[in-house]
């Protein structure tokens, strides 16, 4: 049996990108919002809570101030952490190894536990201390992935380019999935 994803929403613009991963996870996710990720939601998702999120998901929804809750527990049944999108507070926050709240305190204990973390920072640009913090939490062994959907798939709306990048946070986790179709290597004469 494979355990439990923790999916972290914090406050970078694309919270599209974490709600349709909760979607597709569903009871699998432990949800935690932070509460800049909170408010970019409820702006770039017509007014979505986290509460909602869970009711319609069907995932389990964490507090984020609540660093006791399971996602937190190195002993709990976890397969990841993914904080998707990554603000770059939480990603200096990570890379300095601070874990005050659930969001945090979850990908240190990912870190800590060997567990998969994966971040998807969504920023253009990056400023340097931005990139020099994903070297560095790269280098512990985090999968970093910006939130850059690509376009040889030729997608025909925008949740052909959120379901891209959604489809290889997955792939990444180990979970099957068809969300967007796969190069073969055909496709070009």
């Amino acid at each position: 049996m494979m355990g439990e994803i923790v999916l972290v929403i914090s406050g970078a613009s694309g919270a599209a990108y974490g709600v349709r991963l909760a979607h597709v996870l569903g009871q699998e996710a432990r949800l935690v919002v932070t509460e800049s990720g909170r408010i970019t939601m409820a702006h770039e998702c017509e007014g979505l809570t986290p509460e909602t999120l869970a009711e319609q998901t069907g995932a389990t929804l964490e507090k984020n101030a609540d660093i006791g809750a399971k996602s937190a527990s190195g002993s709990a049944s976890i397969d990841a952490v993914v904080i998707c999108p990554c603000s770059g507070s939480t990603l200096g926050k990570l890379a300095a190894g601070i874990g005050d709240n659930l969001a945090t305190r979850s990908a240190i204990v990912a870190m800590k536990e060997r567990r998969k973390l994966i971040i998807v920072p969504r920023e253009a640009p990056y400023a340097t201390i931005h990139l020099e913090n994903m070297a560095k939490l790269s280098a512990w062994g985090v999968i970093v992935m910006p939130a850059s959907p690509g376009f040889y798939n030729l997608p025909k709306t925008m949740d052909d380019l959120i379901d891209f990048v959604v489809a290889r946070i997955l792939d990444h986790l180990g979970r099957d999935n068809d969300l967007t179709k796969r190069w073969t290597g055909d496709e070009l004469p």
